[in-house]
C-alpha cells in the first residue's frame, strides 16, 4: 500500500484535539506519516508544528517565543532526516553524555534525556521541545559538536564514575567461553546477509559447532531471563527515543552482580538475540509463509528491497558489531589468563584491568547504538535515502571502540610474552628433571611426550613407510634414536644416513633390540607461521625419510628447542640423541658412530662406542671403510697406496709424478687416490677434472664420497673428545688430528702397505721426501719401501714441523686445552668467523 495516498479526512481525527496543546500536535506528528497534510489545511495546528519542527519544509522562522523552543538540543545523529511523514522520526531524539550543552528532558514521546551527573543543569519542563526536530544542518553541527565530546577524556572519567558505581559482583563465577561461541556464531552469520542481499549470492562458511559440543545448557537456563531483559532494554529504548547512555546505564544496573567480562558476553547476547531474529526474517521469509507474516510486521520487505542504497548504512553497522566481538573475546582472554603464570600486579595486566570497564561500557554502548538504527530502519517507510550521518554515527563509535581494543590487544600480547616466557622456565625445568641421569621411568612415554606432543588430542608422528600419521605408543618401550637437526639437511648427509638405516634395521630384528629413528625438525619459532617456502621444504624432507618425523614443526616448543641446544648441544649440524627404552639418554650423539661404523654401531651406546674404540687402530680401512670398493681391494692385494689431497694444482702434479718415478724405479706397485679437501667444493671439482684430464692418478668422482670421508675423520675426533677420551697419549687421536689439521693447510699424503699407515705428512715434507729418493733408495731392500719412505720423512718432519689448526663449531664439547699434534705445545685457543658464501664447503662439514 502507498502510505503516500492518505486522505485528508482521514486525517482530522488525530488531531481534533486542542490545537493549544502542543504536546497532543507531537503526538500526531510522530505517529501519522500524513500529518503534513493535515497541518496545511489547519493553519492553527500548523502554526504549533512549525514551532515544534524547525522545519523548513513547513516554516524557514524559528518558533523563538514558545517557551523550551530555545533551549539548546542535542540530537541523535541520523535525527536531522526531515521526513516529518516519517512515524520513527520522533523516537530518534537521543543525546550524548558529556556534550557540555544543556539538555532538555520532558517525558513523553520523543523525550531528550540529559545525562545525569554531566556537570550540566538538567531542566525537566514540560513544553513542545518534546517534539522539537533539528533541520539537517542544525543536525550535522551537532553531530560535529558531539563527536568531539564523544571522545572526550574528561568526559569519559565522569560517565566512568557512574558506570563503576552500578559494579557491584557478587563473587560470582561462570565460563562465559560457550555463550560467547554461540553469540560469535549469530553474528557472524548475521553479518554475512548484507551481500548477499546486495549480491544474491553468500558464500557458505563452515563455522566449527563449539557452542554446541560445549554443556552450557544449564548455563543458559540460568541466565535467559536476564538476556531476555535487556534484549527487551535494547529494543524498547530503541523505539522510545531514550538517551544512548541512560540506556547503557540501565543495562550496567541490571547487571550489577556480574563480573565484568559477563556482563559483556551477556549484553552480547541479548543484542544478538534481536539481531539474529532480523536477518534469520531477512533469510527465510521469501520462502516461509509464518517468516513472511512477521517481516511484514517488522516492514521488511520495503527495507529489503531497498538493500542496495542502504549497503552503506549496513556496512557500518557490521563493522561496528565485529569490533564489539573483537573487543569482547580480548576481555574474556584477560579472564581467562592462568593467574599461576600471571599475577594481578604485573603492569600489562594492571594496566588492561583498569581500562577493561571503559572497554566494556564503549562496547554496550555501541549496542544501544546498533539496536537504535536497526530501529530507525525497519520503520523508515518508504525514505530509505543514503544518510551519512547515521553512517558517520557508528562509524565514529567503531573507531574509538577499535582504538580501545588495539591498545587491549596490546596489552594482551605482553601478558602472553610474560606467561610465555614464565611456562617455558617451567617446561625447561621439567625437562631437565626428566631427563636426570640419576631419575628412573617406567617406560619411555613421559620423556617423549614432553620433547614432542604432551597432548592427546592429535597424532603428532608421521610414519615415512606409511606417510600415515600415528602417535607416540608406536615408541612405547622401544630404543628411540631422536635425528635433531634444522631444515638445512644436506641430500648427500640425507642418503648417506638412510643408507646406513636400512642396514642397521637388518641388526634390529630380535625383539630385545627393537629401536626406531624419529626426526626432531628445529626451526625458528620467531617467524610464525612457517614462510611458505619453509613450510615446503619442511615438507620435501620429510616425503624423503624412511623413518618416523613429527608431522609439525611447531609441536617441537621453544623450551624444548633451548634443552636441545643447551644440554644436547645441537647448533646447526644433526645430531643423533639415543633414548633407551625407559626415555634415558644413552648416547648424546650416536651420529659420530653411525658415520664412523655404520649399523655396526647398533644399539649406538656409549658402552658400544667405547667398545668399538678399543678393537680399532691406526689403519687405512678405518679412513675409507664403507666408502670406495676400489681402495678395499687395492688393501686387500697389499699394495702401496698414496692417499692424498689439496687443492693446489701445480703440489699435485709434481707430488703424482714424483711418486709414480719413485714407485717404478722402486719395482713396486703403487696406486694414488685423490680425495679432495675438507672445502672449497668447487676448487675440488676443478682439481679432480683436471688430474682425470691429464691422468695423474686415481681420484673419487663423487661429491658425496668426498663428503663422507672428511665427516667420518671429523667423528673420530668428535667421538673420543665426546667419551672424555681426547688425551695426548693417544696415538690414534694424535694422526687423527695431524690428518684433519692438513687437510685444511696445504696438500697432504698418506702411505700405506695393504691397511698398515706407514706415513701420515704434510706437502711440505712428502714431496721433498720422494725428492730425496736417491739418499733412502739404499735402505729399500732392507726395512722395504714403506719403512725406507718413513724413515727419510721423519727426519724431514723434525727439522720443520708444520703449522698445525683445529676449528670447532658449537655442536660439540670443545675441549678447554689441546696440544699439537706435531709437537707438546698447548696450542693458541682463538675465536674465528668463517663464511664460505664464494667457494662452499663440503655440507655438514666441520671445516
Amino acid at each position: 500500500m502507498d502510505q503516500h495516498k492518505t486522505t485528508a479526512g482521514a486525517l482530522q481525527t488525530p488531531m481534533t484535539g486542542p490545537i493549544n496543546n502542543p504536546a497532543a500536535v507531537a503526538q500526531a506528528l510522530l505517529h501519522n506519516p500524513g500529518a503534513t497534510q493535515a497541518l496545511n489545511n489547519n493553519p492553527t495546528a500548523a502554526t504549533a508544528a512549525q514551532a515544534l519542527l524547525g522545519n523548513h519544509g513547513v516554516t524557514h522562522k524559528p518558533h523563538l517565543n514558545n517557551p523550551g523552543v530555545g533551549q539548546q538540543l542535542i540530537s541523535y545523529p541520523g535525527v536531522g532526516q526531515q521526513h516529518i511523514n516519517n512515524p520513527g522520526v520522533g523516537q530518534q531524539l537521543i543525546s550524548y553524555p558529556g556534550v557540555g550543552q544543556q539538555h532538555i528532558s520532558n517525558p513523553g514521546v520523543g523525550q531528550l534525556m540529559g545525562v545525569p551527573g554531566s556537570g550540566q543543569g538538567s531542566i525537566n519542563k514540560p513544553s513542545t521541545a518534546q517534539a522539537l526536530m533539528r533541520s539537517p544542518s542544525d543536525s550535522r553541527a551537532l553531530i560535529r559538536g558531539d563527536r568531539g565530546s564523544m571522545l572526550s577524556m574528561s568526559d569519559d572519567n565522569v560517565m566512568m564514575n557512574q558506570i563503576l558505581a552500578t559494579h557491584a559482583p557478587d563473587g560470582r563465577e561462570f565460563d562465559v567461553r560457550p555463550l560467547l561461541y554461540l553469540v560469535e556464531d549469530i553474528l557472524n552469520r548475521a553479518t554475512q546477509h548484507v551481500d548477499f542481499l546486495v549480491k544474491g549470492t553468500l558464500d557458505q562458511v563452515e563455522l566449527e559447532e563449539r557452542a554446541q559440543a560445549a554443556n552450557h545448557i544449564a548455563m543458559l537456563e540460568a541466565l535467559t531471563y536476564t538476556i531476555d531483559r535487556i534484549a527487551c532494554e535494547l529494543s524498547y529504548k530503541a523505539l522510545g527515543g531514550s538517551d544512548a547512555h541512560a540506556t547503557t546505564t540501565a543495562i550496567f544496573n541490571l547487571l550489577s552482580s556480574y563480573t565484568w567480562d559477563a556482563k559483556l558476553v551477556i549484553s552480547l547476547s541479548a543484542f544478538a538475540l534481536n539481531y539474529g531474529e532480523f536477518w534469520l526474517l531477512a533469510q527465510i521469509y521469501s520462502t516461509n509463509q509464518l517468516a513472511k507474516s512477521m517481516a511484514v510486521l517488522r516492514q521488511l520487505p520495503s527495507l529489503l528491497e531497498h538493500a542496495a542504497p542502504l549497503k552503506p548504512r549496513f556496512d557500518a553497522l557490521n563493522s561496528l558489531i565485529r569490533t564489539m566481538m573483537d573487543v569482547t573475546r580480548c576481555v574474556v582472554q584477560f579472564k581467562e589468563l592462568p593467574l599461576k603464570y600471571i599475577s594481578p600486579d604485573a603492569p600489562a595486566l594492571a594496566t588492561a584491568m583498569t581500562h577493561i570497564p571503559t572497554a566494556v561500557y564503549w562496547t554496550i554502548r555501541s549496542m544501544v547504538a546498533c539496536a537504535t538504527q536497526i530501529s530507525s530502519l525497519t520503520n523508515a517507510g518508504h525514505e530509505f535515502g543514503v544518510s551519512t550521518t547515521e553512517s558517520w554515527e557508528l562509524s565514529t563509535l567503531a573507531h574509538k571502540l577499535r582504538n580501545i581494543y588495539e591498545h587491549l590487544k596490546q596489552q594482551l600480547s605482553y601478558c602472553y610474552k610474560h606467561i610465555d616466557e614464565r611456562m617455558d622456565v617451567e617446561i625447561y625445568q621439567m625437562l631437565l628433571a626428566i631427563f636426570d641421569p640419576n631419575v628412573l621411568h617406567i617406560d619411555n612415554m613421559k620423556a617423549l611426550k614432553a620433547l614432542i606432543y604432551d597432548k592427546d588430542d592429535k597424532q603428532p608422528l608421521l610414519d615415512g613407510a606409511t606417510k600415515r600419521q600415528v602417535s607416540l605408543d608406536v615408541l612405547r618401550r622401544k630404543n628411540v634414536l631422536l635425528l635433531i637437526s634444522s631444515l638445512e639437511f644436506a641430500n648427500d648427509e640425507l642418503a648417506i644416513l638412510e643408507q646406513i638405516y636400512n642396514e642397521s634395521r637388518i641388526h634390529a630384528t630380535r625383539l630385545e633390540s627393537q629401536y626406531e629413528v624419529v626426526w626432531i625438525p628445529i626451526v625458528d619459532h620467531s617467524i610464525i607461521p612457517l614462510p611458505e617456502e619453509m613450510q615446503t621444504k619442511f615438507e620435501n624432507l620429510q616425503s624423503t625419510m624412511p623413518w618416523y618425523s613429527v608431522q609439525d614443526p611447531l609441536f617441537i616448543k621453544k623450551p624444548v628447542i633451548r634443552f636441545i641446544k643447551e644440554v644436547w648441544h645441537f647448533r646447526t649440524k644433526p645430531i643423533l640423541v639415543v633414548l633407551d627404552p625407559q626415555g634415558k639418554v644413552v648416547s648424546p650423539n650416536a651420529i659420530h658412530m653411525m658415520w664412523i661404523w655404520g649399523s655396526t654401531a647398533f644399539p649406538f651406546t656409549s658402552l658400544r662406542e667405547e667398545a668399538l674404540w678399543r678393537e680399532e687402530t691406526w689403519r687405512l680401512d678405518l679412513l675409507v671403510d664403507g666408502i670406495d670398493p676400489t681402495v678395499l681391494t687395492w688393501i686387500k692385494e697389499e699394495k702401496y697406496i698414496f692417499l692424498y689431497g689439496g687443492d693446489d694444482i701445480e703440489w699435485i702434479r709434481r707430488f703424482a709424478n714424483s711418486a709414480r718415478s719413485v714407485a717404478s724405479a722402486s719395482r713396486i706397485p703403487l696406486e694414488m687416490v685423490y680425495v679432495g679437501k675438507s672445502n672449497k667444493r668447487e676448487q675440488v671439482k676443478k682439481v679432480t677434472g683436471i688430474i682425470n684430464a691429464e691422468k695423474l692418478s686415481y681420484a673419487w668422482q663423487d661429491q658425496a664420497m668426498i663428503w663422507f670421508f672428511w665427516s667420518r675423520l671429523e667423528s673420530m675426533l668428535f667421538s673420543k673428545i665426546q667419551l672424555g677420551r681426547g688425551d695426548d697419549q693417544d696415538p690414534m687421536l694424535q694422526q687423527i688430528k695431524k690428518l684433519l689439521s692438513y687437510g685444511r693447510e696445504g696438500g697432504w699424503a698418506v702411505l700405506s702397505r695393504g691397511s698398515n699407515i706407514a706415513v701420515n705428512g704434510h706437502s711440505s715434507t712428502v714431496l721433498p721426501a720422494l725428492g730425496g729418493y736417491d739418499e733412502w733408495k739404499i735402505n729399500v731392500a732392507e726395512k722395504g719401501f714403506d719403512g725406507a719412505f718413513k724413515e727419510y720423512h721423519d727426519k724431514l718432519h723434525d727439522a720443520a714441523h708444520p703449522c698445525c689448526r683445529f676449528e670447532f663449531p658449537n655442536t660439540i664439547r670443545i675441549p678447554e686445552t689441546m696440544r699439537c699434534p706435531e709437537c707438546p705445545r698447548l696450542m693458541e685457543k682463538y675465536t674465528a668467523f668463517l663464511c664460505c658464501h664464494d667457494e662452499q664447503g663440503i655440507p655438514g662439514s666441520l671445516f
